[in-house]
């Protein structure tokens, strides 16, 4: 047998020269912070024995670890719950997590997996190999929200009381330990309410109090991996007024706030508060009703997507910290391909494309979630729609009302806006295909688009993808681009920055900071691990 290490295939490639790579780097783990010494200073500073606030621009909804999608239960998990591995959403690459090491090859499509020596849950109990076969098992149960990420996984089967055996259907897997990442491991004996509710994990923080606006976490007195809390409690605050999140890190309330608004951005440096801009993989897409017309002929899709002002969208709605999608990709992503098809306003070709379809436009439901920037590209989308001819109904919602209108799947829909980030589970590019474009609620209830001759030429490509590596690999993904862009019965209209605000390179009226290694990441939440306050 012989030991893999495996590394991300694909890594985000930040934008050379830029503001963004000089302030973030690329060094794996580097937003870790992987010394464990109690006490060490930070510019002078003492070290933990604080409160790390944060201010999130989400509210909670489920934690459960098996079927969490929530931002800000995501978020606060990820200090809670450990996988065999964990993913540094810094640059996408494996840090530690339950694993004692890599995994040991058996053979083309068989590992092995050891359990961290004495692991234990925060409620004291010993952490088994039945508690990851029962998490394994939780998160490939049909119906749920992982599954299309899993299905590489024949088997994850118990071979003795401290490893695991991993049987792959795909020879020599390349990114066997950024999906055993996705799992987080819980008690077998954990309820499904309980893990909705309020999940016990190994890691090193545990959740004490939890209510609609914040949670409170206080260290995991039995955790014995590789990032202890320092401090003594973390407090994540919902905050999702824009101005209740800005003020917050203004005054000091929280330390890091995330998702600051682009207009505040100039407002908090000036008070002191360093703000990270990452170029990642959030998108704010456009789906299709496709079982109904118009929306079934490409041709009307296409003039929608030149008929969107989406120059204006960028400088109204993000004060310029969004780009155009001219890929499925941003194009600070390695595996990045500029798609056959590109989408600019061009008013004459949407009414051409429209007259060609012979459609004439009519009354049309646009929905959006209530997310303020998306909120104003509805606007800016229901203008440019009625200029094409179209009666535009406007209905924005919160994100859960939003879907449940839509998954009814009465055709009361037509268009919908919204914000999506699947890189908060991972940053390969096979995942963000599967998010939307799995055999999944997506495809076969909100876009219902799997019945179609593309998506299943879509997923044989996306399936050789995975098994491939190197060139044959991305030329078959750029592949699935093309199709994608061609197509767009769910696409980007734009991809966006993400701002975060931390008090690091200065303390906060208090006299208190982060540590100098904190970093913002380029998907929703705030990544902890190993940071703590360093009080002056």
């Amino acid at each position: 047998m012989k030991k893999i290490v495996n590394s991300a295939v694909t890594r985000r490639a930040f934008l050379g020269g830029s503001a963004v790579a000089a302030t973030l780097g690329l060094a794996a783990c580097g937003g870790s912070g992987s010394s464990t010494d109690s006490g060490s200073s930070d510019s002078a500073g003492t070290e933990g024995g604080g409160s790390l606030t944060v201010g999130s621009a989400y509210s909670p909804s489920s934690y459960d670890p098996a079927n969490c999608s929530s931002a800000f239960c995501l978020s606060a998990n990820s200090n809670v719950m450990e996988g065999l591995y964990n993913i540094d959403f810094t640059d996408y690459s494996v840090i530690s997590g339950l694993a004692d090491g890599d995994p040991t090859q058996v053979d083309s499509k068989t590992y092995e997996v050891k359990l961290r020596a004495d692991a234990k849950f925060s409620d004291g109990s010993d952490v088994t190999v039945d508690d990851v076969v029962y998490s394994f098992g939780r998160a490939q149960a049909d119906g749920g929200m992982y599954v299309s990420f899993l299905t590489m996984f024949d088997s994850v089967e118990k071979k003795d009381d401290t490893t695991v055996t991993v049987t792959c259907n795909i020879e020599n897997f390349s990114l066997l330990k950024e999906r055993l990442a996705i799992v987080k491991i819980m008690p077998s004996t954990l309820s499904e309410d309980d893990a909705k509710a309020k999940p016990i994990g190994s890691g090193p923080w545990m959740y004490d109090e939890m209510s609609d606006t914040y949670v409170v976490l206080k260290p995991n007195e039995h955790y014995n991996g590789e990032f202890p809390a320092k401090d003594t409690e973390m407090r994540i605050e919902s905050l999702t007024d824009t101005t209740a999140r800005t003020t917050a890190q203004q005054e000091g309330t929280t330390l890091v706030t995330e998702s600051v608004p682009p207009e505040s951005i100039e407002q908090l440096e000036a008070a002191g508060v360093s703000v990270d801009q990452v170029d990642g993989f959030g998108t704010r897409f456009i789906m299709f009703n496709v079982k109904k017309a118009p929306w079934d002929d490409v041709k009307v899709r296409q003039a929608v997507m030149y008929a969107l002002n989406t120059d204006q969208m960028v400088s109204n709605a993000f004060s310029g910290l969004a780009s155009i999608a001219t890929s499925y990709l941003p194009k600070s992503f390695v595996n990045y391909h500029a798609a056959s098809v590109s989408y600019t306003y061009d008013a004459d070709k949407a009414k051409s494309l429209l007259s060609d379809a012979g459609v004439t436009p009519g009354a049309i439901q646009l929905r959006t979630t209530d997310n303020a920037q998306v909120v104003a590209m509805g606007t800016q989308a229901q203008q440019d729609l009625e200029a094409l001819g179209f009666t535009v109904e406007l209905v924005s919602d919160k994100s859960p009302a939003t879907y449940a209108a839509i998954d009814q799947a009465d055709d009361s829909w037509d268009i919908l806006i919204a914000p999506g980030d699947p890189s908060c589970f991972g940053g390969d590019t096979d995942l963000l295909l599967n998010w939307w474009f799995g055999d999944n609620v997506w495809m076969k209830t909100r876009c219902a688009w799997n019945t179609s001759d593309e998506w299943k030429k879509l997923n044989g490509l996306m399936s050789d993808a995975l098994a491939a590596s190197g060139s044959d690999q991305q030329d078959l993904w750029n592949q699935c681009f093309d199709i994608l862009a061609e197509n767009v019965v769910l696409y980007p209209l734009l991809q966006v920055i993400t701002p975060t605000g931390s008090w690091r390179e200065n303390a906060n009226p208090d006299g208190v900071k982060v540590s100098s290694d904190f970093k913002g990441i380029g998907t929703t939440g705030v990544q902890l691990t190993g940071i703590t306050t360093v009080t002056a």
